[in-house]
């Protein structure tokens, strides 16, 4: 897996929705917003399930996701690509539940996504757009 770096968490920490994009087993693209993403390491994201349809489905034929992170004041944008593990009970998912309760009491916090990140890409118009960053 690889790490956010410092100007990567600084763009993480400023994205209040989060574009997510997954794909079917077959490749029928979905994209969602989801605002409860919470970086819980330099290379690891948890997505909080509380709408999700389209999104879980794909996930679970096809584990593998991309977010886009953008901020228009930074001027800077990236894709995280990762790795995804659908949780339903357990320490993690629990510890979720609790954050999605304390901000919003009455989601339902139906299962934790854990987005092991494995890639991340340039998204800046310019010579470097679509590069692999890390």
């Amino acid at each position: 897996m690889v790490a956010l770096t410092g100007e990567m968490k600084e763009l993480f920490s400023k994205v209040k929705l989060f574009p997510v994009a997954t794909a079917s087993k077959k490749g029928v693209p979905n994209v969602a917003p989801i605002a409860f993403v919470v970086m819980v390491s330099d290379d690891t994201l948890w997505l909080a399930d509380n709408f999700m349809n389209k999104t879980l489905a794909n996930v679970k034929e096809n584990p593998r996701a991309a977010i886009y992170l953008y901020d228009a004041d930074l001027k800077k944008c990236c894709q995280v690509k990762g790795k995804i593990e659908i949780k339903t009970s357990g320490d993690d998912y629990e510890k979720m539940r609790k954050m999605v309760h304390e901000k919003k009491p009455g989601l339902p916090a139906k299962s934790l996504l854990i987005m092991k990140i494995t890639d991340v890409f340039d998204c800046m118009p310019g010579p470097n757009a679509g590069k692999k960053i890390v």
